[in-house]
């Protein structure tokens, strides 16, 4: 009798064993359900703030637009453009335009060839000498650098007489107007 009483807390034991397993899976399974209900429901709440915030910037906006129709209506008098009132192509456009007046000037142009006569001569940076010829050396001395000094100041007027005077453009510009033609 003992080994069958043995043999029957085995089973029993067993069967409790198997009892709590399943308990421990229902309760597992019944635990990750409503943590997917949480996780869903936090989902839902994210979109619904989504959609609070959207729906205020609207209703802002729409509020803003009441506020701009009350001041237009009030203070500026716009009003939206009609559909006759926009224009198909350059041409529509071009017809609205009005003939210039007799005393309208002509358009500028502003195109010259430069002829190498007229073109200025070059002048060397280093010897202070026409870019055509070569300086004697690279560093004048102290002579020569008074003596240009010299020459410079007398020949030049000061900064204050260039200034204050007229410039006369159409020695430069010789057949330069508005009724010029321009070069090919």
């Amino acid at each position: 009798m003992m080994v069958g009483g043995s043999r029957l807390r085995q089973i029993g034991w067993a069967m409790a064993l198997g009892i709590v397993f399943a308990a421990f899976l229902g309760l597992t399974f019944r635990v990750n359900a409503v943590k997917s209900e949480v996780v869903r429901a936090e989902r839902q709440i994210v979109a619904l703030k989504k959609e609070t915030m959207r729906l205020e910037t609207e209703f802002e906006t729409r509020a803003n637009q009441q506020q701009l129709a009350n001041w237009n209506a009030v203070d500026f008098g716009y009003i939206a453009p009609r559909a006759d009132q926009y224009l198909e192509n350059e041409r529509q456009l071009a017809s609205l335009s009005q003939p210039p007046s007799p005393d309208t000037p002509a358009p500028i142009r502003v195109a010259r060839s430069v002829g190498e006569a007229e073109m200025p001569r070059m002048i060397s940076p280093l010897g202070a000498a026409p870019s055509g010829s070569t300086p004697a050396s690279y560093r004048p001395s102290e002579s020569n650098r008074e003596q240009r000094a010299e020459t410079r100041a007398s020949d030049r007027p000061s900064l204050a007489e260039r200034l204050g005077m007229g410039v006369d453009l159409s020695a430069t510009a010789s057949g330069f107007g508005p009724g010029a033609k321009v070069s090919e």
